[in-house]
């Protein structure tokens, strides 16, 4: 019974806004009982998915995210920062420093399991490290972080070359192929660079990537961006659209638009957003469809991620806002009351199925992303 009280008195405190910088620890798993006594209560239920994340996931000897909670403890290297994103969520939300415990931890498990290096094949891999990085160095005030993403974010530009125009390829040892998922991260990182810190040289590459994707892979009467052009054959994969292509997209064009201005960068950001949530749903229940597990079980939460940040952009109209509060709202009330179970707190490909007692690193991110966007989009007081 005092654990309950306590518990509820640090849900007081957070709804109230009172802990500003990580204070009280809560070192214990949230038991059942606590959890079935939740209601959609934002703030609660992002605690509940983002605890569950660490207490569920975390490895604890080696200092990094395992890939389920089922034993599968091998390592992987792109879904750990976004792992580091939901804790940076969770700290900036809450301000306990039990989610705080964890930076240093990860910025030294996840490099050394790396093979004691920030670098990686992969640039679009790479690009996520540096945007989580970026974001904790914001959450933490420890430099060490953005010299790492600066570290990070030189190597990224050597993925740029001519092929196709232009545009960051995917991987260094392919670098004829040109995708979605690798230039529109870095088109973020170098405008959140250039608006943070200032060097007109990382405006001039948020601009130049994006344009690339603007002009190769998006499709503006439509508003999906294709996956990827391979340009030894000149060939567009139109047949692959992805949440996730979406949203980094859209999020690219919205910080554009924070550092310029400019009204096509918010029209881009519009139509993607419109796109997803029409054509990339279940037509029967309007959720964001499935993308299956592995790398897919993450598109969805990458896709939540910008389109909350949309959301709050006074670029949009207010029925604009509006309808995606409603989409983004129902989405997450489904997954909380049917696709939860509260003892359990995991969650599945799809958000209207319970996945049991155990699932994946990936899908169990992309629900706890969907969770602390709608806690922080209740905080700016837009979902009473």
């Amino acid at each position: 019974m005092k654990k309950h009280w306590m518990f509820l008195l640090l849900v007081l405190f957070f709804s109230a806004g009172i802990l500003a910088a990580c204070g009280d620890n809560r070192k214990d798993p949230p038991d059942a009982g606590e959890i079935e006594t939740l209601s959609v209560n934002w703030a609660d239920a992002a605690d509940s998915s983002s605890r569950t994340l660490i207490f569920r996931f975390w490895n604890n000897s080696e200092n990094y995210f395992n890939t389920d909670n089922a034993g599968d403890k091998s390592f992987q290297y792109w879904p750990n920062a976004h792992a580091l994103d939901v804790i940076t969520d969770a700290c900036l939300r809450s301000g306990d420093s039990f989610y705080k415990d964890y930076f240093d931890r990860w910025f030294e498990g996840v490099r050394r399991k790396n093979g004691n290096t920030w670098y990686n094949v992969f640039y679009d891999d790479m690009e996520w490290i540096a945007l989580a990085m970026l974001r904790a160095y914001n959450a933490t005030d420890d430099g060490k972080w953005l010299a790492a993403c600066r570290e990070v974010w030189q190597d990224i530009k050597t993925g740029w070359n001519e092929r196709g125009g232009g545009g960051i390829a995917w991987k260094k040892d392919q670098l004829w192929s040109k995708n979605a998922c690798s230039n529109g991260p870095p088109a973020i990182l170098a405008a959140r660079l250039y608006r943070q810190f200032g060097d007109e040289e990382d405006k001039e590459w948020a601009e130049k990537i994006y344009a690339w994707l603007r002009e190769t892979l998006f499709m503006p009467g439509v508003g999906s961006v294709a996956d990827n052009l391979n340009t030894e054959t000149g060939v567009i994969n139109s047949s692959w659209i992805f949440t996730y292509n979406q949203g980094t997209f859209l999020g690219a064009a919205l910080e554009l638009y924070e550092i310029t201005g400019e009204k096509i960068y918010i029209n881009d950001a519009v139509k993607a957003a419109d796109y997803t949530i029409n054509a990339l749903v279940n037509a029967n229940d309007a959720l964001l469809k499935s993308e299956g597990t592995g790398d897919g079980g993450l598109f969805k939460g990458i896709f939540v991620r910008y389109f909350a940040q949309l959301i709050l952009s006074d670029g949009i109209t207010e029925a604009t806002r509006k309808k995606y509060l409603t989409f983004l709202k129902h989405n997450g009330e489904t997954l909380w009351k049917q696709g939860t179970d509260k003892q359990w707190v995991l969650f599945a490909p799809y958000w209207k199925d319970k996945p049991g007692t155990t699932t994946g690193l990936t899908e169990q991110l992309s629900g706890c992303m969907l969770m602390e966007a709608l806690a922080m989009l209740d905080r700016e007081g837009l979902l009473k």
